[in-house]
C-alpha cells in the first residue's frame, strides 16, 4: 500500500475541456475586465492608504489588502491564460436531436420520477443553481450522443442513477 504524498504537493489536476458557450466567455472576458479596470485599482489605492498609516507589520488593513491584490491577480493571470485557450461554440450540431455540448435536456429519473433539466457548458460556466452542469462531469459524458426516450445510467456520487430522456433543445435554434 503506497503512502499519500507527504507536505503541500499534489498531482497536477486533470485537464478540463476547453469548450465554452458564447454567454459564458462574454461573462469571463467581463470578469477580466471588472477585475483588473475597476477592483485591482480600487485595492490599490486602499492598499497604498493602509501602507502609508505607517507600521506595517501589525496593520491589519494593510495585510488584508496584500492578500485581496494576491487573489485579484491569481485570478487575473488564470483568466488572462485560459481565455485564450477556450473554444467557443456557439452552433446548433448537424443532428439537433441528439446530446451535445450546449443542449439542454430534461431528464426523468426512472426509480423516482422526479424531472430534471440541465444544461451542458463548459467547466468555467457550470452553475448548479441554474442548472448549468459540466461536460466533464459523469452525468453530462454519459447522456452525449443520445435521443429522446433513450434510457440510460450514470455513475453519480450517491451511486449509479438510471434516467431518460424526455427532451432535447438548442439555445436560439427554431
Amino acid at each position: 500500500m503506497s503512502q499519500p504524498p507527504k507536505g503541500r504537493w499534489r498531482p497536477p489536476a486533470q485537464a478540463s475541456t476547453e469548450l465554452i458557450t458564447a454567454e459564458g466567455h462574454a461573462r469571463l472576458k467581463a470578469e477580466l475586465d471588472d477585475l483588473w479596470r475597476v477592483k485591482r485599482p480600487e485595492v490599490v489605492r486602499a492598499l497604498a492608504a493602509a501602507a502609508a498609516e505607517g507600521d506595517r507589520s501589525e496593520n491589519a488593513e494593510y495585510t488584508y489588502r496584500k492578500k485581496q491584490l494576491g487573489e485579484i491577480d491569481r485570478r487575473v493571470r488564470y483568466l488572462s491564460k485560459r481565455i485564450p485557450a477556450l473554444r467557443v461554440v456557439d452552433v446548433v450540431p448537424a443532428d439537433p436531436e441528439a446530446v451535445f455540448f450546449g443542449a439542454e435536456v430534461e431528464l426523468e429519473r426512472i426509480d423516482d420520477g422526479e424531472l430534471l433539466n440541465y444544461r451542458i457548458v463548459g467547466p468555467d460556466e457550470t452553475d448548479a443553481r441554474l442548472g448549468h452542469i459540466s461536460i466533464d462531469s459523469p452525468l453530462a459524458r454519459a447522456m452525449l450522443k443520445k435521443r429522446i426516450d433513450d434510457e440510460f445510467s450514470a455513475t453519480l456520487p450517491s451511486g449509479i442513477a438510471q434516467f431518460v430522456i424526455l427532451d432535447v433543445r438548442y439555445p436560439g435554434s427554431a
